[in-house]
């Protein structure tokens, strides 16, 4: 497991060959014995095969190609529904329509599938993450008719591979662990941290395509800005506040 990990790449071109609804199930189900707050399970799985739903979702992550080019699409999704549902049947009163309870929610959901990512990984398939869920979240509640208290937090397209890809860069070690306590990165430090990522071919060809001086250029001018990162995080919010978390 160590080992697939460590090897791990993101898949985005996929055989047409199908996922049996056997090994799905298996990998779901060992996926759900993720942690969970308080034992909850606040989370849901739509598993999307058909074709006109998986042109529904396109537009949502931005027309992708794997979105429609993979057997699977799963939105991995927050659920407080069904925990509520459940309370309200045993003469319980729940309380969690609000943003403390999204966040549980969202956790959860993350653990999962994440996990699911591991095992599918380790059973040879290929998956991509797809960080556009929570960009375009109305679009997703409409297409798979997400009730209130359901959030969309992360979409995995899932295959058999077309191919394996080089493995992209990862920082060292040290740019992650702090070890007892918080240690703040001095310029020396964050100039030894990112001095591979910034040496290699395909950063410099990033940095001439679009024509800026940097590559931390080419993430905060072209594919993160600030102004669509404000405009999302009110979206967020908008939405959140549509399903009953706000």
């Amino acid at each position: 497991m160590i080992e697939t990990v460590k090897n791990r790449r993101t898949i985005r071109k996929y055989l047409q060959k199908d996922i049996s609804s056997d090994l799905l199930n298996d990998l779901l189900e060992a996926s759900f014995r993720a942690s969970t707050m308080g034992g909850m399970q606040l989370y849901s799985v739509v598993i999307t095969r058909d074709s006109e739903i998986k042109e529904k979702l396109s537009p949502a992550h931005f027309n992708q190609p794997m979105v429609k080019g993979a057997p699977v699409v799963l939105t991995f999704c927050a659920d407080f529904r069904r925990f509520t549902k459940w309370c309200e049947q045993r003469k319980a009163i729940p309380g969690y329509n609000n943003l403390m309870s999204f966040m549980n929610a969202a956790m959860d959901t993350l653990l999962v599938a994440q996990t699911f990512c591991t095992l599918a990984e380790e059973a040879r398939l290929g998956i991509c993450y797809l960080g556009t869920t929570t960009y375009n979240p109305q679009m997703i509640i409409d297409t798979l008719k997400l009730p209130e208290l359901v959030f969309p937090i992360t979409t995995v397209t899932v295959g058999y591979p077309d191919g394996i890809p080089a493995q992209v860069d990862r920082l060292p070690l040290e740019a992650a662990i702090h070890e007892e306590y918080y240690h703040d990165y001095t310029e020396k430090d964050i100039d030894k941290l990112y001095a591979y990522k910034e040496s290699l071919p395909e950063s410099k060809q990033f940095v001439e395509e679009n024509r800026k001086e940097t590559l931390a250029q080419v993430f905060t001018d072209v594919r993160y800005t600030k102004k669509d990162n404000e405009f999302m995080s009110e979206n967020l919010l908008k939405v959140l506040k549509q399903q009953g978390f706000m």
